[in-house]
């Protein structure tokens, strides 16, 4: 009984995806149960909950939820301390933006480069739309603590999963790219951030 009331995570531990899930529930300090799952090996008890054996997957109790973004945004209503958007309706909604353009704008080259059917020369043109689109937006970093805002926010938590992934994308972001650098050099370093790293996201870079 006690395991059934328990919020229970199934995560890719190597898929940015599943990093901004336990971002979020790092942020918030929620106690949870994360199982690691290879998503090539798969999962007996995945299979049996989640039609689409996708990864996240949250339990909460008696609700499954198996998206993302609508993850993100349960436990952001559920858990609303710290909150991790917005109060005012236009904010939210600008917030919301910003995380569909990371994953259009970003998140979408970053797939590519780590699907392996994917051609080197292919991969390489990706890197350079994927570099160069942050080096466009780099300035912006250097405005606020967080990306375009005050505080932690939802945005971070789609954007920082991202760009820990940089080596393993095979991207190296330059000198000129300052406050970027600054904020992934802030932001990497605090205990949320930490403790939401799997031990396969530990190796992909230097701590």
């Amino acid at each position: 009984m006690g395991m059934a009331n328990r919020l229970i995570c199934y995560s890719d531990p190597a898929d940015h995806y599943s990093h901004r899930v336990r971002m979020v529930l790092a942020e918030k300090g929620i106690a949870v149960q994360v199982f690691d799952i290879n998503p090539e090996q798969g999962s007996g008890k995945l299979a049996e909950i989640n039609p689409y054996g996708s990864l996240p997957t949250l339990i909460d109790r008696d609700l499954l939820l198996y998206e993302p973004g609508v993850i993100m945004e349960y436990l952001e209503e559920r858990y609303p301390h710290p909150p991790l958007l917005p109060v005012y309706p236009v904010a939210r909604a600008n917030s919301r933006l910003l995380m569909h353009r990371i994953q259009s704008d970003w998140c979408v080259l970053a797939d590519r480069i780590l699907d392996r059917c994917s051609g080197e020369s292919v991969c390489n043109q990706l890197r350079r739309e994927l570099l160069k689109s942050l080096l466009d937006v780099s300035p912006l970093f250097a405005e606020k603590p967080y990306f375009l805002s005050e505080e932690p926010s939802l945005v971070d938590c789609c954007l920082l999963p991202l760009l820990w992934r940089l080596p393993l994308l095979g991207i190296e972001m330059p000198r000129s790219a300052k406050p970027l650098l600054e904020y992934m050099e802030r932001q990497f370093a605090r205990q949320a951030f930490q403790a939401s790293l799997s031990a396969v996201e530990r190796d992909m870079r230097p701590i």
